[in-house]
């Protein structure tokens, strides 16, 4: 029986047991704006099935126990033999399990595949974003196996199995396998043709035996995993702890690396230590050692990193999908708090001051789901101009939602005022994780780099996504000024290096109007243009122009429980 002194009134209730995709207007819209409407009745079941599991008391708890229990490296067992083993709390292969079966490793395999793998990252990112990684990780490795069709045919059906098996044993003796993969070493990071490792070809065509090192692991608990190293002249050089003299830097080739080899034997694959890291906690980042390590090739020698690029592109968008799953997930958190929490004589949600903040928030919200999506409609219809459209605005959508995701999580956890800032509110979790999507698969300057290179030797990237931003003008005046600002910007590339990140703003934000004109109800895309094109916005969230219709906006924000 409580105590007279301590009767609880004027709290939220939790935000549990409902639906997170059907209650995301944006989300919904998107998928049947993109989706061909004979799988939209079996996308959107499918997708608010896992609304419903996501929104679950159960599955949440499941995200906050894998969180609290962070993984545990066991380098050896009782006698002293190598295991190199990640042992999990059971709550993550529960998260794990659910992510696989839910088609989220499976986009390649089935029609309108992107659209719908996308829509359930972004929403299943926000029950526990760590076992993002070795679902994006598998999903993204299969653009870089086809690029040897063997492997492919070897690799891909078990990359886009919907069962999930987490025992380590041979990948042919599994119903479905997860992939990781090692890039990063300590004296190059992002730079990773400064890569040391090497390797030695083998007897067997293909095949070779790596030395050397990988600084950041994504995933090692699973069954393969892509990695560069020196191949050719270098790589015959061999030892000396991995060094292969200059004469390999131009030889970086793609390896598959098997966890378990197909005798059952365990491969060279030490792993050193576990990461201590901000955020994404539940989830195991590595650092590994290679000796005599056995490897397949992918693609040709010396073209590593195009072997790979197909996959970094793939985890670019989930970087943004990810992102948007995080803001979607606050701002649902912060709109269902200032519905039910009363003061000053009224609830927080009717409040003019509190109304725009949840409006500025819900914005960069919905901007950051239709982009997400609009990239994710793209891969589906692989045609060239939408090749072309994605090599530009991949990096740069990647480069702006990641960076906006960290100050619109913090600004929904001040609407919670002291609720948010204890660990039960969820959001310092949120907030820790959300910086990771920014640094992942190269940071910010990593990414602006990429969107000037594309810029300077890709025109039909510039040419794609000036049509795309194209199809909404005149319909606002405002969009169309900042699309007249932006090919003045294109039009002086010199010393562009300098202003580079101005610039992949810019274009990443014309795109979000040019979008949000087109899609989004008429409150939406006014709000966005006034303040992210029109200038009429300040320097924090919550500075809206106030004649704008905000309450309409936040409404459409709004998780219905």
């Amino acid at each position: 029986m409580a105590a007279r002194t301590h009767t609880v009134t004027n709290q939220a209730p939790p935000l549990v047991a409902y639906d997170l995709f059907t209650a995301d207007r944006a989300l919904v819209e998107a998928v049947g704006r993109h989706l061909d409407p004979a799988l939209l009745d079996e996308a959107r079941g499918e997708l608010s099935a896992l609304g419903r599991t996501s929104g679950s008391a159960q599955v949440q708890k499941w995200g906050v126990l894998a969180n609290e229990n962070p993984p545990k490296l066991l380098t050896h067992d009782r006698y002293g033999e190598r295991l190199d083993e990640v042992e999990f709390h059971p709550s993550w292969h529960r998260l794990l399990g659910k992510g696989v079966s839910a088609g989220l490793t499976a986009a390649w395999s089935r029609p309108g595949g992107h659209v719908r793998r996308a829509a359930g990252f972004l929403v299943w990112s926000q029950v526990e974003a760590g076992n993002g990684c070795p679902l994006s990780m598998t999903h993204a490795a299969v653009p870089a196996l086809r690029t040897d069709p063997a492997l492919a045919a070897e690799w891909e059906p078990r990359l886009t199995s919907t069962v999930y098996d987490q025992d380590l044993r041979p990948a042919a003796r599994k119903a479905g396998a997860l992939f990781g993969m090692g890039m990063t070493e300590k004296q190059g990071g992002s730079d990773v043709r400064a890569n040391t490792t090497v390797a030695r070809p083998l007897a067997e065509d293909g095949t070779y035996e790596l030395t050397g090192h990988k600084w950041f692991c994504s995933a090692p608990m699973s069954d393969g995993f892509l990695v560069l190293a020196q191949a050719g002249p270098a790589g015959e050089q061999g030892g000396q702890g991995g060094q292969g003299g200059q004469g390999g830097r131009d030889a970086l080739t793609c390896f598959l690396v098997p966890r378990v080899l197909a005798d059952g034997t365990r491969n060279v694959f030490r792993i050193q230590r576990l990461k201590d890291k901000l955020g994404n906690r539940s989830n195991a980042s590595a650092e590994v050692e290679f000796d005599g390590t056995w490897a397949r090739r992918v693609g040709e020698e010396g073209r590593g990193v195009r072997s790979i690029m197909g996959m970094v592109a793939a985890t670019r968008l989930d970087c943004v999908l990810g992102s948007a799953g995080l803001m979607r997930q606050a701002v649902a958190q912060a709109v269902h708090h200032c519905e039910h929490r009363e003061a000053f004589g009224g609830r927080l949600v009717d409040k003019p001051l509190m109304r725009n903040v949840l409006a500025d928030l819900a914005l960069e919200s919905e901007a950051a789901t239709t982009l997400a999506l609009r990239l994710a409609a793209a891969y589906d219809d692989g045609g060239e101009q939408e090749r072309a459209f994605l090599r530009l605005a991949v990096p740069a959508a990647k480069y702006w939602v990641t960076k906006r995701c960290t100050p619109v999580v913090v600004e929904a956890l001040e609407c919670l005022g002291g609720n948010g800032y204890v660990e039960e509110s969820g959001l310092p979790r949120l907030l820790r994780e959300s910086p990771l999507n920014s640094i992942w698969e190269g940071a910010g300057n990593v990414q602006a780099l990429d969107v000037l290179r594309a810029l300077q030797r890709e025109p039909s990237a510039l040419n794609a996504y000036l049509q795309e931003v194209g199809l909404a003008r005149g319909a606002d005046h405002r969009l169309d000024g900042a699309i007249k600002d932006l090919l003045t910007e294109l039009a002086d590339l010199g010393g562009v290096e300098g202003r580079a990140r101005r610039l992949v703003e810019r274009i990443a934000v014309v795109l979000q109007g040019s979008l949000l004109v087109r899609f989004a109800p008429p409150e939406v895309a006014d709000a966005f243009c006034a303040s992210r094109l029109g200038g009429d916005w300040g320097s924090s969230l919550g500075t809206l122009p106030h004649t704008l219709d905000l309450a309409s906006v936040v409404e459409r924000a709004r998780p219905v429980s």
